[in-house]
């Protein structure tokens, strides 16, 4: 796999989030840069799981608000 130069981009954080960015790259040894890039890659493959999951539900059939209602109104007063 061939990998692609990095590419500079300049970013502005709040002060207390630039702080603990700071700490804990030095706890960890692992730079700024490279926690930025995994806290961003791990939202983007939750948002690919989050879209994967509503394409899965796409022909799941669906009642409305009302019918769901009716029907445990129903359930419940033949109880």
């Amino acid at each position: 796999m061939i990998t692609e130069p990095q590419k500079r981009a300049t970013v502005y954080l709040d002060a207390d989030l630039h702080r603990a960015i700071k700490a804990k790259s030095s706890l960890s040894s692992i730079t700024m840069s490279e926690l930025i890039s995994e806290a961003l890659k791990d939202s983007f493959r939750s948002d690919a799981a989050d879209i994967k999951a509503l394409e899965d539900t796409r022909n799941e059939s669906s009642y409305s608000l009302e019918d769901v209602l009716k029907e445990f109104k129903l359930e419940y007063l033949t109880r």
